[in-house]
């Protein structure tokens, strides 16, 4: 997906217009969750995400969700990660 079509698909969805988030290579966050659901587009480099023991990694051009209060953790490539993000608060549903 390109830029462009994920942020309609935030603003068709009613998402708050997304940010650029860059993680370093190599840094992991351990297990946590998070009080707000988001929606992610890659840019460059790539993240792997385990959530319930599964893993699956995310590379420029792929979406990953999380819901609010799920349970995971993320481990960033040899390059770091960038992405854009766009976060709702529970709340806010």
């Amino acid at each position: 997906m390109t830029k462009t079509e994920f942020i309609h698909m935030l603003m068709q969805e009613g998402y708050p217009y997304p940010v650029e988030v860059q993680r370093e290579p190599r840094e992991s966050l351990d297990d946590h969750s998070n009080p707000f659901e988001v929606y992610a587009l890659i840019l460059d480099g790539d993240i792997e995400l385990i959530i319930d023991g599964k893993s699956n990694v995310y590379k420029p051009g792929n979406i990953f969700y999380l819901g609010p209060q799920e349970f995971h953790s993320e481990r960033y490539g040899k390059e770091g990660v960038l992405y854009l993000a766009s976060r709702r608060l529970v709340d806010d549903l």
